[in-house]
């Protein structure tokens, strides 16, 4: 029964980023990873692609072919992906019972209100794959009431759409102490408490939201998110192994990979520890180490990890001198694991 995510969201939220961070990780922690480009106008990507839909059709063919532009052409080439769902079934048995990370394009128009990728999904998940809807949103929407109410409607609208279970995250929060002061703390945003205290931010952002008619819509919108109570935030930096950890847990259990079988008889501590703790960020307030001490907690991390580069030398070390193999990791030898945002070629 093969497992994966389905990364979503709008251009810029860090949707190749996550999914090249997350296939090293996995692959630190020994679990089989492999991704899927699904974006025919993602013509290089830092992560190996395991499978890429430009392989079976690219944006350039679409447009010139099709006279579309960029965005009807991606959409074309979803549906022509869904009237060809053998390449991509037979594409992912080749693949075998790997974890799957699907990279999906940015238009949001396909995980809102376009059934081409929906419809792909329940073809998958016919097939017996259980998958995750992981949707990004970047953290400089929290500067903006506008651009934050914005981003958990788009949220609301995507688990609507895709049916599926469903973690909505904040990327690059290690950036957000770098914006000016949040108006509350990081936590309010995250649980997307009472959004009604939020309504005078949002009035003095622009004068144009300070009439009664738009007073009453915002009002009106606020109501409707507090009345499904479905959108909440988990917050994530990337090159962060606790962060990492963290949401992989939460993804985890949401689609049911920790009720599953053992990776194997050798499962090594990672693997148990990935399906048995609880999550290393549990009841550490994310406000204080995003935020208020950041830079004190990014200390204490380094200092952590120096500390075991030193401990897995020694044993390198030690092993060799043995003639013997390097010994596996360790549960304080593992935390040592390090995700490395790679550089685009030019």
């Amino acid at each position: 029964m093969p497992f994966g995510q389905l990364v979503l969201g709008s251009p810029g939220s860090g949707k190749s980023t996550y999914c090249d961070g997350m296939h090293q990780f996995m692959g630190a922690i020994g679990r089989q990873c492999s991704v899927v480009n699904l974006d025919p106008a993602n013509d290089h990507t830092n992560y190996p692609c395991a499978l890429d839909i430009r392989d079976l059709v690219t944006l350039e063919e679409i447009m010139a072919d099709d006279r579309l532009g960029p965005n009807g052409a991606i959409l074309y080439a979803l549906e022509e992906l869904e009237n060809n769902m053998e390449w991509l079934e037979n594409g992912l048995k080749e693949i075998g019972e790997d974890y799957l990370l699907f990279d999906c394009p940015g238009q949001v128009e396909l995980y809102t209100h376009h059934a081409s990728l929906r419809n792909i999904i329940y073809r998958l998940q016919k097939l017996g794959f259980r998958l995750v809807a992981v949707h990004l949103s970047d953290s400089f929407c929290l500067t903006q009431p506008s651009l934050y109410i914005s981003n958990i409607l788009l949220a609301l609208r995507a688990m609507l759409q895709m049916d599926l279970p469903h973690i909505n995250i904040i990327t690059k929060i290690d950036k957000v102490a770098d914006y000016d002061p949040l108006p509350f703390n990081l936590d309010y945003y995250t649980e997307v408490q009472d959004l009604n205290h939020l309504l005078p931010t949002l009035e003095n952002e622009t004068p144009a939201l300070r009439s009664g008619k738009f007073g009453r819509l915002n009002k009106a919108i606020a109501d409707l998110v507090e009345n499904f109570g479905l959108v909440s935030f988990e917050v994530l930096a990337v090159e962060n192994k606790k962060s990492m950890m963290h949401i992989l847990r939460v993804i985890d259990r949401a689609g049911g990979y920790v009720f599953g079988s053992a990776e194997g008889a050798n499962d090594t501590i990672w693997q148990v520890a990935m399906r048995n703790e609880t999550s290393m960020m549990d009841g550490l307030d994310i406000q204080e180490r995003w935020i208020d001490n950041k830079a004190f907690y990014d200390e204490q991390e380094q200092r952590e990890e120096e500390t075991q580069d030193k401990i897995r030398a020694a044993q390198a070390e030690t092993a060799e001198e043995a003639g013997g193999s390097v010994p596996g990791p360790s549960l304080a030898a593992s935390s040592g694991i390090r995700v490395v945002r790679k550089k685009a070629e030019t």
